[in-house]
């Protein structure tokens, strides 16, 4: 077999277990979605990605299941647990405690975030590694973006903290009645998280206001996205794999335009969000300020 063929089939597994991980993800079945031995796939699979299948698909469900639990405060406990393969909320929170020293209840209270960054860290390096996104010059368009106020979260600190102001920012867009089915989310991006200190990192939450924000709790303040050409690329996939969307922008895409930047910030829109959506179905535009 060669060996495009093997890693072919090996993604073709990753993809499959995105897009069935609510269901229970045997060795079995995950073996014949591969085409390969079932007697000896959990052995391929350890060895081409380091980690067992059983363990890859336990981090993704979990994962999911933390955002539910801390951002979709609407869905019981019960309904995240079946929603993520698992057969009671009893199981769940066996598998939760095991995994995080908390249960589901617990950590919904108050997220602790801090045992999860080593995992979360290699489910990104993974899905960057064996997942990576093709663009060409021809996937960039260009709009005409209109001046846009925007409420915004200045997410100042480590980006492993930024699950802790995503909360806030969601629990204030709640109180002001400001879901994303009726006001944009943007994220205006200043740094990259591999290039500067974590203490110096610099994020915006952004969603879409039609008017001024007063002086609140929660520190949200006043910007504006300003109107002017932008060149666009759509991403859809996970934030893992954003780095290598915006890497095409600015070391390919960039120097064959000859175009110039204008001095405003790579923002992004989100379109659709996880857990919303799963993790391979995320749709996010990706915008770069041009100079006329």
């Amino acid at each position: 077999m060669s060996k495009s063929s093997y890693q072919t089939r090996m993604l073709r597994v990753l993809q499959y277990i995105d897009t069935h991980l609510d269901e229970d993800l045997t060795l079995d079945c995950l073996s014949e979605v591969a085409a390969f031995s079932k007697f000896h796939f959990h052995r391929q699979f350890s060895e081409y990605f380091g980690v067992a299948a059983f363990r890859y698909v336990q981090l993704l469900k979990l994962r999911k299941a933390m955002y539910e639990l801390a951002f979709r405060h609407h869905k019981q406990v019960i309904n995240i647990a079946l929603d993520n393969g698992y057969e009671s909320s009893e199981a769940f929170s066996r598998a939760f405690k095991k995994s995080l020293g908390l249960s589901p209840a617990q950590f919904r209270k108050q997220p602790q975030w801090d045992n999860w960054q080593n995992s979360n860290l290699t489910i990104n390096h993974w899905r960057e590694q064996y997942m990576p996104m093709t663009y060409q010059n021809s996937d960039v368009r260009f709009v005409n973006f209109p001046e846009t106020r925007i409420a915004v979260l200045e997410h100042r600190g480590a980006p492993g903290l930024l699950p802790n102001s995503i909360l806030r920012f969601i629990t204030w867009r709640k109180l002001n009645k400001l879901p994303p089915s009726v006001s944009a989310t943007f994220n205006l991006i200043y740094d990259d998280p591999e290039q500067k200190p974590a203490a110096d990192f610099r994020f915006d939450l952004a969603a879409a206001v039609t008017a001024p924000v007063a002086e609140n709790e929660y520190g949200i303040v006043n910007k504006i996205i300003p109107a002017g050409e932008c060149a666009v690329l759509r991403h859809t996939g996970s934030d893992a794999q954003l780095a290598g969307a915006v890497r095409f922008m600015y070391g390919s895409w960039l120097p064959q335009s000859q175009r110039s930047l204008r001095d405003f910030p790579l923002f992004f829109q989100r379109i659709s969000i996880f857990p919303d959506v799963p993790e391979h179905q995320m749709v996010t535009d990706i915008f770069l300020s041009l100079q006329e």
